[in-house]
């Protein structure tokens, strides 16, 4: 008898990234040398310290029980003063604070504590494909807002149509931006924080690339705004900060009835962070930021490279304040990111992320990730720069 999936699987496009893995395996598989810019997973390994935490906490019969999901109270308090003193945001660890399996985790179930059939979700456009899947697997309708490089990336908060305004819910914002690298001042925030409290909607704030930032640049959390925590619930990330995308820890922190929601469904969904990745994680936060000051410079580094040979392709390039990315426009006469992309991997063996993969509006661009080892990302750089200039790479 065939099997008959429920109508959110069937409708559920591939992941981008599984589908990038898939073009990969395919050029490895007639022999290429393939070199991919495209997944945004730091290279660099996780701290040999934080390492040390972890296997002296494994060690301990305490940590080999269930977890439980709203976290170890220590965690949490360790949370809160990370974020007292990187941004001067006091926290309760009891009612405002909340570990996760990785941020993802938590922006994903978010959905399912506000979205009810028929409701919006308001999604920035190119953006993180989960906040609309979240949406998707609640019942909800995403609307797409678009953001436009005249405008830094930021969206036209004023042009929400009244009627969409009305059924919104939540609103996702990303700053430091994946795709686009685009940063947003307190300013901003309280411009959506104002415009939030106007139209009874929650902010949803990724603040993923907190830490991973260049040229002296700090970026601000949303809830270094006054009154912020009325409406806003702020999701953070220990992977790209402290290369640890691998051990799955993040945390959700802000307003005391969001992040209670989402602890109701997470405690009926999973069994919380296993304890000594806790403990390996309040060591991380613990650090004076030499770690993600030296990760950072390296970062720089390569970012300042891929900005030059990018520019030589005939990229319009902005050098980005933060994240993990470069974003970049099609040279003139392109029309698809899928077909540019398609033509790098076919010439060089060099995998770009196509900007459309993000939305509509990141067609035009593609995205490149900072997170692939030097020698390989020299290799990859000196492939498009000849490409570039009309050479034979492969």
């Amino acid at each position: 008898m065939p099997v008959r999936l429920a109508q959110r699987v069937q409708q559920l496009p591939p992941y981008l990234f599984a589908r990038i893995s898939q073009l990969i395996a395919e050029k490895r598989a007639q022999g290429v040398d393939v070199i991919s810019l495209g997944i945004g997973d730091p290279d660099l390994p996780t701290p040999p310290h934080i390492l040390d935490s972890l296997k002296q906490a494994a060690d301990d019969p305490a940590n080999h029980r269930y977890p439980e999901s709203d976290g170890l109270p220590e965690f949490r308090r360790a949370i809160a003063q990370w974020y007292s003193d990187r941004h001067g945001v006091e926290l309760d660890p009891d009612t405002e604070v909340l570990p996760l399996i990785g941020s993802k985790e938590g922006i994903g179930h978010f959905a399912l504590c506000l979205i009810d059939p028929g409701d919006v979700a308001l999604v920035t456009d190119p953006g993180y494909p989960v906040y609309e899947i979240g949406t998707m697997f609640a019942g909800g309708e995403t609307v797409r807002l678009p953001l436009r490089e005249e405008d830094g990336w930021l969206p036209r908060l004023d042009e929400v149509p009244a009627d969409v305004a009305r059924r919104a819910q939540v609103l996702w914002l990303n700053y430091p931006n994946n795709p686009t690298g685009a940063i947003a001042d307190v300013a901003f925030f309280e411009q959506a924080i104002a415009w939030a409290k106007e139209h009874d909607v929650v902010i949803a704030h990724d603040l993923a690339y907190a830490d991973v930032a260049f040229d002296g640049y700090v970026p601000p959390s949303i809830l270094e705004v006054e009154g912020a925590r009325d409406v806003a619930i702020e999701f953070n990330s220990l992977s790209k900060s402290f290369n640890m995308t691998g051990w799955r820890v993040g945390m959700a922190v802000g307003n005391a009835t969001l992040v209670n929601a989402l602890m109701r469904v997470k405690t009926n969904l999973d069994s919380g962070i296993p304890q000594a990745i806790q403990q390996m994680a309040m060591t991380a936060l613990a650090d004076p930021r030499d770690a993600v000051e030296s990760h950072n410079a390296i970062y720089q580094r390569r970012r300042d490279r891929t900005v030059e040979v990018l520019r030589a392709l005939g990229l319009r390039v902005h050098p980005p304040k933060a994240s993990l990315y470069v974003w970049a426009r099609l040279p003139e006469g392109e029309r698809s990111s899928a077909d540019y992309a398609a033509r790098l991997i076919d010439a060089t063996g060099v995998v770009v992320t196509p900007g459309a993969s993000y939305g509509d509006a990141g067609e035009g661009y593609i995205r490149i990730s900072l997170t692939t080892p030097d020698d390989r990302l020299d290799e990859a750089l000196d492939r498009l720069g000849r490409f570039a200039r009309g050479e034979q790479v492969l």
